[in-house]
Parts: structure tokens; sequence; C-alpha cells
């Protein structure tokens, strides 16, 4: 009897191996970004509520104490939070790639510089949240409101230190992909800081100040947490460095980074913040500031989900770039474009569906649920492109282009969304349809910038650079044979 032939012929058995490979390496790759990001929605929600949940609190004092608390923390963003943000991103590059290398006191070394150059940032922030009230008053806010939101600003001032110490932290973490630990200490300071806040505000009767320092104090709680993690845990042994003159000498370097990555943050933040004002000077500007306030905040809690898918891309792809892996850090691009895809369809389609009782979650006023609803495609848009962009601002942070992200944010909200903004708004009359759609206008364009430049990127180059980054203090040349790359092939 004759033996059977073989299905596959050699040459195919070759091919079904090699595909099977490759989609087990997109599967790994899948876990891999599920590992950082669905933990890190937590740790960023966490965080926001510590600055968020006491004007839920300060809402049963009176009026007075919620609206000055309110521009207060609108203010304190604008100003202080989102600069310190920006720029403990550039750590998503630097400790990164540097841990991608394997230069592990590098990464600890980078961490003690941003705290320090974090710490300058604070000083002038600090001046200008002195003059909160003046400043309000200034730019037309009620004399009694401004007054009030500028002491609460004043009492947020030594919330900015332990805010600075915490970024650096989280990213320092954060690149190690280490996310249980921060996961666990922004849980425990959330869970810390509410009955905190609630004593200090009804049982104390400390109000608005209470509430100022409820978060302080809970934003110290969660470093002390973080800082005795990173001291006694093994995992963070071999990153751990000392404090040295190397920390100094790596300053400029961070500000090399940090100052694009603020800016590239700032932007964004101030854009929308910019429309929720230019809403007061409509008709009826009560109710367009609800309303826009309304998709403000379903955007900005939304906004966690697809950040943090943003910073396992930050993570991966920088790691990739530092070990000199191009073709990895590809893969880890695909796996985390897949997962926010199918995020952005859940998300968007979820809100749509739920128009009609969505205002019911903000407001009993019927004029206020209507406009909500009517509102909703264009807040489904904007989710849409923000999600998508807010991906590929991680993989900028990742790679080390924040620059180019910079100009990419600057031209898209204030060359092409602002502008529509205002003429949808006031000269076409669409009033808080018209200034949202300005939003979405500027976020689509910074969507297909991003993807543009992305999808153009030289990965091989970028993985060059990472590596001459990392090792500069080295030997001219010695970084290649230390890479394990080859120079002509990038193997």
């Amino acid at each position: 009897m004759e033996s059977e032939e073989p299905l596959l012929l050699p040459e195919n058995e070759e091919k079904t191996k090699e595909f099977v490979s490759k989609w087990g390496t997109f599967g790994e790759e899948l876990n891999r970004v599920n590992f950082i990001a669905l933990p890190m929605i937590v740790v960023t929600v966490s965080q926001y509520l510590l600055r968020v949940s006491p004007m839920f609190m300060l809402g049963h004092l009176g009026e007075l104490s919620l609206s000055s608390a309110s521009i207060a923390t609108s203010f304190a963003n604008v100003t202080g939070f989102s600069v310190l943000f920006g720029m403990s991103s550039a750590l998503e590059t630097l400790c990164g790639q540097a841990y991608g290398a394997q230069q592990y006191q590098r990464v600890g070394t980078f961490t003690y510089s941003a705290i320090l150059c974090l710490f300058v940032a604070c000083l002038p922030v600090s001046l200008l949240w002195i003059y909160t009230d003046k400043l309000l008053i200034v730019i037309g806010q009620d004399p009694l409101i401004s007054l009030e939101a500028g002491k609460f600003a004043i009492r947020l001032i030594p919330t900015l230190f332990p805010y600075a110490i915490l970024q650096s932290l989280v990213r320092y973490l954060q690149t190690q992909s280490l996310i249980l630990p921060m996961l666990l200490s922004s849980l425990a300071s959330l869970l810390f800081h509410l009955p905190l806040c609630w004593a200090f505000i009804f049982k104390l009767n400390l109000g608005n100040s209470g509430a100022a320092l409820s978060i302080g104090i809970s934003y110290w709680f969660n470093v002390i947490l973080l800082v005795l993690y990173v001291k006694y845990s093994p995992t963070c042994e071999k990153t751990r460095a000392s404090f040295s003159r190397d920390v100094f000498r790596t300053m400029g370097e961070f500000f090399h980074f940090a100052i694009p990555s603020a800016v590239m943050v700032c932007l964004e933040w101030w854009s929308f913040e910019l429309v929720i004002l230019l809403s007061g000077v409509l008709p009826n500007p009560q109710l367009e500031t609800s309303v826009l306030s309304v998709c403000f905040t379903t955007t900005s809690l939304h906004y966690h989900i697809p950040y943090s898918f943003g910073a396992a891309a930050s993570t991966l792809v920088s790691n990739e770039l530092g070990a000199g892996k191009p073709r990895a850090a590809k893969i880890a691009l695909y796996a985390v474009l897949v997962l926010s895809v199918a995020e952005i369809v859940i998300a968007s389609a979820a809100i749509f569906i739920s128009r009609h009782v969505l205002g019911y979650a903000f407001s009993d006023e019927k004029e206020v649920v209507f406009y909500v609803k009517e509102m909703v495609p264009f807040l489904c848009m904007s989710i849409i492109v923000d999600s998508w962009q807010a991906v590929l601002s991680g993989v900028a942070r990742g790679s080390g282009w924040q620059h180019i992200g910079a100009y990419v944010n600057l031209g898209a909200y204030y060359l092409v969304g602002i502008p529509v903004a205002l003429v949808l708004g006031f000269v076409l009359h669409l009033k808080g349809k018209g200034l949202w759609s300005g939003l979405v206008a500027g976020a689509t364009v910074q969507s297909i910038a991003l993807s543009l430049i992305t999808g153009l990127t030289n990965w091989e180059d970028q993985a060059m650079k990472a590596r001459k980054r990392v090792f500069a203090d080295k030997i001219p040349g010695k970084f290649y044979l230390d890479s394990g790359i080859d120079i002509d092939t990038m193997k």
C-alpha cells in the first residue's frame, strides 16, 4: 500500500509555521498591552477623582463654595497641573528607552532629574496662583467668586509639590511595566481621601480650605506609598540610582523633551477650557455652559481609557526602540491600535444609545436633557477622534518626537479648531454645537496629522536615534556594539 502524500509541501509548512508564529507574537503583544492599559485606567481615574470628588461635597455648602472651587480648580488645571503633567511625560521617552536598552541606572537618574526640574517649575506656578483672584477679576469674573477662588488656589499650592513627585514616580514605574503598585496606591489614596475630605468639610467645618487641604494630604499619602515601594521592593533594585552629579547633568536633556511635552499637552487642554469660556458669552449662557460642561465632563472621564492605551503604546514602543528592536515596536503599535479601535466603537456606540438619558445624569432640567441629546452625535465624533489621537500621542512620547506633536497640536487647535468654533458658534449662530464642532475639527486634523506621521515613521531610524541617545555618554560608535544592532540591516 502506497503511503499518502503529505497534505502540505515543505515550503507551505514553513509558511504556515511563520504565519502561526506571527499571530502568536501578535497575541502576546495584545496581552502585554492589556496588562499595562487596563490597570492604568484605574490609576488615572483614581488620581483624577482626588481633585474632582471634593466638588460634589462642596455643592452642599452653597453656590459660592462650589462655583469658586470649580473656577479655582479649572484655573489650577490650566496653569499648573497640566504643565507638570506634560513635563513629566518626557520620562516616557527617556526612562522608557533607557530601560529597553538595559541602562537601568539611567532610569533612576532621569527620575531624580525630573523631580528637581518639576520643583523648579512649581515656583512660578505658585507665584501665579497667589494672584489668582486679581487675574480672575481682570478677565471679568465676579469679584466675590474671584476672591474665594483665589483663597482656594492659594491653599492648593502645597498640592503642586507632591503632584510633581507623583507624576515622576508614575512614569518611572510605568516605563518598567510596574503597574500593580500604582493601582494599589491610587485606590488606597482615593479611599483615604474621601472620608478625610468629608471630615474636613463637614465635621471640622473647614469648607473650601478643608477640601484643598485634603487634596494635598492625599497626594502626599500616594507619594509616600510609592516611595516606600520603590525603596524596598526588589523589582526596583536595578533602577534605584544614587543621587549624584549625573542628576544635574541630565537636567538639560530632560528639559529638551519636557518643554515640548508640556506644550503638546497644554495646547490641547487649553483649547477645551477656552471653548467652555466662550460658551459663557453666547445667548442663554447658563444653558450653553451647562451643556458644554456635560460634554466636557463626559469626554474627560472617557479620555482616561484611550490615554491608558496611549501609555501602553508609549511604554512598549520606547522599550523596544531602546532595545534596538524596531520590528517589535511596530508590532506593539499595531496591537495597541487594534484594541483602541475596539474600545472606540464600544464607547461611542454606548454613548449614542444612551443619548436620551445621558442628560439626566447631570441635571433634571428638561431643557438641558434635550440639548444634551442633540449634542450626543457631536460628542461621539469627538470621542472617536480624541481617542485615536490620545493613542498616537502616546506613540509620539515613546518615540521622542514630542516637538512634532507640539506643532501638530498648535496647528490643529489654534489654526483650525478655535477659528472654526468661532465661525460656527458666533457667525453661523450654531451656538454650543458650533463651538463643539470646532473642537471636533481640531481633533480630526490632529488625528490625521499624527496618523500620517506615525505611518511614515522610519522605525529603524528611530531605534538608532534611541540607542544613540541612551548611550550618549559612551565612546562614540560603541553603542552599536552594545546594542547588538547591525547598522546596515538593523537586525
